[in-house]
């Protein structure tokens, strides 16, 4: 089963998918927010090609463990475009996730420029790992 991270953003969604055996996350694409909140052509696309039986929402948590400010506006958007797009969806703990792509990006010697629009696929595949590695770890 092949599963779909989304990094959901108010601008962009940042996209990734986990191989069908679900041990590597791979980032795919950031689309603008309003096109997959409206399960637009280029966000059907997406889902027609990786074919995911499961959305992974990243939602914001504070270092605390608490559900950060953005958290309701994310829960309402993963449960729109879940409904729209007819996928059941999950969340995991994005915390941190942005940083770690950042610094993976700079890394690689991209600038700050470069790195926009590559963050959030990056994010969206690092809190996927995170969840892919933690359902292995329980399933053992």
């Amino acid at each position: 089963m092949r599963v779909l991270a989304l990094d959901i953003g108010e601008v962009r969604v940042g996209i990734a998918v986990s191989d069908a055996l679900q041990r590597v996350a791979s980032p795919v694409c950031v689309l603008p927010a309003n096109e997959v909140l409206a399960c637009a052509k280029t966000f059907r696309r997406v889902l027609e090609d990786w074919e995911p039986e499961l959305l992974v929402c990243g939602l914001p948590y504070t270092l605390s463990g608490e559900e950060g400010p953005q958290a309701q506006r994310i829960r309402k958007a993963a449960d729109a475009i879940s409904r729209s797009c007819g996928i059941p969806h999950e969340f995991a703990d994005e915390r941190l996730s942005s940083a770690e792509a950042k610094r993976s990006l700079r890394e690689k010697g991209l600038s700050e420029r470069e790195m926009r629009g590559k963050v959030d696929m990056i994010a969206a595949s690092v809190f996927l790992q995170a969840w892919l590695d933690a359902r292995r770890i329980s399933d053992q």
